[in-house]
């Protein structure tokens, strides 16, 4: 089962999350057919888009993060509720690139240069978008990035994929610390210290340590309290009745075209690849529900 924690640390001066996603991330790459690099990518993300979104106070509200880039991916979505369900895809999913260094996937260059967006839809009548540049490309500096610059909260993100020699995940997750208002720069430099020490995530989850291993070696010495816990899953939100609203909003004439054409249509939610299908009757009666418009 994926999951993450949530906690705290320093006497209330660090708050922490920490997650395993290996299936979550499996999940999305079964669904999207990712390349290696790619699952690596989006599994990044995917892992800080659950953590972030556990951070929202209501059930109706969502988090999205987009990162667009001039690599090769171009542009990678991912959705999160307060609930651990996460949904997302790549722009590009097939792309190939050679390694790095030691075997490393290039996400980096995957990615490219770029601007990383936060979207809150919180309720109110317009969604909080806050923006940074992509310093790195490799995703957990461009959100540390993003939470110092546009958040005034200096944070240390760290995401890991480990990708299998048959392409399957290995293992993913990651940890993300909030260093709050009032934190000691004495807390700021132990933490950094401790994380500098520490090995990189994909290796330390691979040798099948959890996530209260990953707090109790980077903060387990100062003053560690685990809250709560939440369960991680791949799990888009797209439903038939969506697509239909979707399609009703298309014109009388549209949706009369369609229809006669006498074949059944096929319509793909791109966060997780589902097909809807609608026959030609359908598509007639909602053209027949259709208002026409006023030329």
């Amino acid at each position: 089962m994926d999951y993450m924690l949530r906690a705290t640390a320093g006497d209330g001066q660090i708050q922490a999350f920490a997650c395993v996603t290996r299936e979550t991330v499996e999940t999305a790459r079964m669904c999207h057919d990712t390349s290696p690099v790619v699952t690596a990518a989006l599994g990044r993300l995917l892992s800080a888009v659950a953590m972030m979104g556990w951070q929202m106070k209501s059930e109706k509200d969502q988090l999205t993060l987009i990162i667009r880039g001039d690599g090769p991916i171009t542009k990678i979505t991912a959705d999160a509720d307060c609930d651990g369900n996460v949904w997302g895809f790549a722009e590009n999913s097939q792309v190939e690139l050679p390694p790095k260094a030691a075997g490393k996937l290039d996400v980096a260059g995957a990615v490219g240069k770029g601007t990383l967006q936060v979207i809150q839809n919180l309720g109110m009548k317009e969604p909080y978008i806050g923006n940074s540049e992509l310093v790195s490309g490799e995703i957990a500096e461009d959100l540390a990035y993003y939470y110092t610059v546009s958040e005034q909260l200096p944070s240390a993100v760290s995401l890991g994929v480990l990708v299998d020699t048959d392409c399957s995940v290995k293992a993913a997750g990651g940890f993300i610390f909030h260093m709050m208002p009032g934190a000691t720069e004495e807390t700021a430099i132990k933490l950094q210290d401790k994380i500098m020490a520490f090995p990189s995530v994909t290796t330390y989850l691979s040798e099948e340590h959890t996530p209260e291993d990953m707090l109790e070696a980077l903060l387990g010495d100062m003053d560690l309290q685990i809250l709560d816990k939440r369960e991680i899953r791949f799990h888009c939100n797209c439903s038939r009745e969506k697509v239909t609203n979707a399609l009703r909003s298309l014109s009388r004439e549209d949706l009369l075209e369609l229809a006669d054409e006498k074949e059944d249509i096929e319509l793909r939610c791109d966060c997780c690849n589902k097909k809807y299908i609608y026959t030609s009757e359908e598509l007639t009666k909602l053209a027949q529900e259709a208002v026409p418009r006023v030329k």
